[in-house]
């Protein structure tokens, strides 16, 4: 049976129309049947979906997907492009790559909470910016910590290198079934980032009567809550389409530059 494909894109980014209409090319001068998916109106029905975009694309692309348990394979337009696997420049030797076979799938876990599923975290804020907010954390309903802080972000090992990281939290494999708990600038020098078996339930109280609470999903998708709400393990996973050369360390030195001193990063001679 012939595998149905599809090309998402993301037209407000630069060029993208441009690479969706090379990429369409490529398939069909390969006899490849393609159809054209717009980000804000996916739909099912494929067995393998190409994605064009930066890491807030795949995101949702992936999030979307997760729930057919059908691949997507990043082609990287934005500025990182951490989750991404090719740039615009190696579409075809990528494709010939995915046509022949030579790739392989990862089963990335997710994150679930008031029926929002999030691939790299879940963030609770305050709902008044420029203010901290007190905010208590149970683990399998066991009082574990108070936090005054600006927030508190609940990632995946896929969103550890995000926002977790920037907040000071570790870098975590994806091949680990664990999450991690980093407070956004809390007020006390004791309050660390937590890492926990993804098995395990977290609760977060807003232990302020008075205030409201945010919470949003991969920074893509938001509500708002007043007295808890439970965070776990979801149900789905996304299922990243990677190729051989982009195993996750080499991906975490070339993307992230790690261990490498900025002298090499701004020497031009300075090769990954």
């Amino acid at each position: 049976m012939n595998k149905k494909y599809a090309i998402c894109y993301n037209k407000e980014i630069d060029n993208s129309t441009i690479v969706k209409e090379r990429l369409f090319a490529i398939l069909n001068r390969k006899e490849i049947s393609v159809d054209i998916v717009d980000i804000d109106n996916l739909k099912t029905g494929y067995d393998f979906v190409f994605v064009i975009g930066g890491d807030g694309t795949i995101l949702k692309t992936a999030r979307f997907y997760a729930r057919t348990q059908t691949p997507v394979f990043g082609i990287n337009l934005g500025r990182l492009g951490f989750l991404s696997q090719t740039s615009k420049e190696n579409i075809e030797k990528s494709v010939d790559k995915i046509l022949n076979n030579e790739f392989y799938t990862e089963n990335r876990i997710m994150l679930e909470s008031s029926g929002y599923i999030a691939l790299n975290d879940i963030v609770i804020k305050g709902a008044l910016a420029g203010r901290t907010s007190s905010f208590s954390l149970k683990i399998n309903d066991k009082p574990l910590c108070d936090y005054l802080a600006d927030g508190i972000i609940i990632a995946t090992p896929t969103g550890s290198t995000a926002y977790g990281l920037s907040a000071g939290g570790p870098v975590v494999s994806p091949h680990l079934n664990a999450f991690v708990i980093v407070p956004i600038c809390p007020h006390t020098l004791t309050a660390r980032p937590l890492v926990i078996p993804d098995n395990e339930k977290i609760t977060i109280c807003g232990t302020d009567p008075d205030s409201k609470y945010l919470f949003s999903a991969d920074g893509q998708e938001f509500s708002e809550f007043e007295n808890s709400i439970e965070i776990k393990k979801s149900a789905y996973s996304a299922k990243l389409a990677l190729l051989d050369d982009s195993e996750f360390y080499s991906i975490l030195k070339n993307k992230l530059h790690w261990g490498i001193s900025p002298a090499c990063i701004e020497n031009s001679n300075y090769t990954k």
